[in-house]
């Protein structure tokens, strides 16, 4: 099972990327939230993978952010719901929007992205209501709000999101400080290796 891949960008599209790993191109589906992390065409890239097997088909599909991928895999959980299906949720919308849809058990939110009927969300919302309770940041006070603006202020400072989002959530799981200026050089610190 391929769980990881690192090599040069040789195709770059807004659904799927080759990437050339040692002299082996990987076809690779992405979401829309996965091409805006990746660098252009020619540059280098990782990307964690979900290796999906089927008997008639191996297809592989990549994330930027350990969270994007555990979300998708959460998707892919519920009865009826593929991985193209997963893709198209992530590309639709932000993944901490379609957390808290998830969480807060809004299928409308969820039907307003194309290709997704209301059967469809009112399945998502039912059966991963808990899981994503657990894994949302919620945006109005607490940490949720300082969460965001970090990675923000990393950004800023010119980390890639992805790299920004993996530290935020370390330290959100380890417990995050409660100001922002600690909870931002926590995360610096960790960046630099400190």
């Amino acid at each position: 099972m391929i769980a990881r891949l690192s090599g040069v960008l040789l195709e770059k599209l807004p659904d799927r990327v080759v990437l050339d790993v040692g002299g082996v191109g990987y076809a690779v589906a992405i979401s829309f939230q996965t091409y805006q992390d990746l660098p252009d065409a020619g540059g280098p890239a990782a990307l964690l993978v979900h290796t999906h097997v089927r008997e008639d088909m191996l297809a592989l599909f990549g994330f930027a952010s350990e969270r994007e991928k555990k979300l998708f895999e959460m998707l892919i959980s519920v009865s009826g719901v593929g991985p193209k299906l997963a893709l198209t949720l992530l590309s639709g919308i932000p993944a901490e929007d379609l957390l808290g849809a998830l969480a807060k058990g809004d299928a409308r939110r969820l039907v307003s992205i194309p290709g997704i009927g209301k059967k469809t969300a009112e399945r998502l919302t039912l059966e991963l209501k808990e899981k994503a309770e657990k894994l949302f940041v919620p945006p109005a006070g607490g940490p949720g709000v300082e969460a965001q603006d970090v990675v923000s202020a990393l950004v800023n400072f010119g980390y890639k999101k992805s790299e920004a989002e993996r530290v935020v959530e370390g330290l959100v799981r380890r417990g995050a400080p409660a100001s922002f200026s600690d909870f931002l050089k926590d995360a610096l610190a960790a960046l630099s290796g400190g």
